[in-house]
Formats: structure tokens, sequence, C-alpha cells
């Protein structure tokens, strides 16, 4: 099988091992396969493709989208290096406002999924990073939420102490003031 699947402390976020094959030439490598994804528990269809770039000491996140249009999320870093961020919000759930992360390259192969649910982010580690993720829900500006990654409530430590955000990141909310739909057991989540 071309993937591996490891659950992470938050289980119902998980790390993916993708098998590259490797040559003189580069590599070659399969980064979703619905059937092998599907097996493992990750839902789909995925309906939307994204693509950041980003340079170095830039934290994109806390993000998320409110039900019905709340937005499950497999990221890949396709060039550099990123330090990506998960952060339970589900009300109620025993792993509420507790974050996970993960190192993904372009070197690692590794890929990450991210279920509605969670907060998501990442902070670029090399001079430049190109990540790529594919969402199970459209993009919808009036759904669309946040939180402030610095909320001492989540407690969540960056590789630099002043990340550069945009402006819409450094006026999000903190994780009580947040408009938040997420209960954690019911239908439709992880």
């Amino acid at each position: 099988m071309p993937f591996q699947f490891r659950p992470l402390e938050i289980p119902a976020v998980v790390l993916i091992e993708a098998r590259a094959f490797d040559d003189e030439r580069g590599f070659f490598m399969e980064t979703y396969q619905r059937s092998a994804f599907s097996e493992a528990g990750i839902p789909g269809p995925f309906v939307q493709d994204n693509y950041s770039h980003s340079t170095r000491g830039v934290f994109r996140g806390l993000h998320y989208q409110n039900p019905p249009m709340a937005q499950g999320k497999l990221v890949q870093a396709i060039r550099g290096e990123i330090l990506d961020v998960a952060v339970d919000i589900r009300k109620g759930s025993p792993t509420f406002g507790q974050y996970v992360t993960a190192t993904l390259s372009h070197k690692n192969h590794r890929l990450l999924f991210v279920p509605a649910g969670f907060a998501h982010g990442f902070c670029s580690l090399s001079d430049d990073a190109d990540v790529v993720y594919k969402v199970d829900n459209e993009y919808s500006p009036q759904h669309d939420r946040g939180i402030l990654w610095s909320d001492p409530a989540i407690g969540l430590e960056l590789p630099m102490a002043e990340p550069l955000l945009s402006q819409k990141d450094k006026d999000l909310p903190k994780l009580t003031d947040a408009d938040n739909g997420f209960i954690w057991g019911t239908e439709g989540q992880a």
C-alpha cells in the first residue's frame, strides 16, 4: 500500500506517510487514493484544492468553517517545510482546546488529515513553502471563522516569537469568544 495512516495524540487527526519512488530523475508518489483513504476512515470526497505560498515565519490560521459548510482538510507541503497545527474546537470533547502538530515537507512526503471540528493553521519553517490542501466542502465566506493562534487557553508554541500574520489573523477572537458550531459526538463529527 502506498500509504501508512497514523492517528496523532488526538486520534481524529491522522498523519499520512506516502511512499515515494526515488531515482536519479527525482521521485514519484501518489498523494491521494480514494479507496485507501476511505478504508482508513478518512471521509471524502474532496471537492476543492487550495494552494498557498508563504515565506519563512508566516503563520496562517487558525481557520475553520462552521457547519453546514465545515471542512475536512488533507494538507501537504510540496516545497519547503511547515509546522502544521490542528486544534480541537468540538465543544464537549475530552480534548477541547488541545492541539497536535506535524512537520510536513517536500522531503518527508507526509500529509495531514484535519477533520471538521478542528481549527487549522500552519507556520512556514523554510525560506519558501508551498502548501496544497484538499477540502471536502467548498469555501463559504459566510461560514469562514477562526481563532487567535496566541490564545493562552490553547498554549500553542511556535518556533518563532513573532510570526508574520495577516491583519485578518491578528484580529481573530480567542477560543471562548469564537463563533463555533461544533459539538463533540454529534452526527458527522469525528
